[in-house]
């Protein structure tokens, strides 16, 4: 894998605290966000590592913004992407 340059490490934090935000924005934890979308609680915690080097597909933002009933849209809608 290449080496991420600062600006894709720069966006990749924002998605994955983007994750964080919106999640804790539901109330729930981590193990609780899990079992009420039948998740395993590890996915969700590699959604929101820091220090997962693999980071999050476009396809993983587009299922987490299906749990949340909001559009890829509103998750880049964000001043944490401006």
């Amino acid at each position: 894998m290449a080496k991420l340059s600062p600006e894709d490490i720069k966006l990749r934090h924002s998605i994955t605290k983007r994750f964080i935000d919106l999640r804790e924005s539901t109330g729930m934890s981590q193990s609780e966000f899990a079992k009420f979308h039948e998740l395993d609680r590890q996915q969700v915690n590699r959604w929101e590592s820091l220090v997962d080097a693999r980071g999050v597909t476009i396809y993983t933002i587009q299922k987490f913004c299906t749990l949340l009933n909001i559009s890829l849209s509103d998750f880049f809608d964000d001043p944490l992407f401006k």
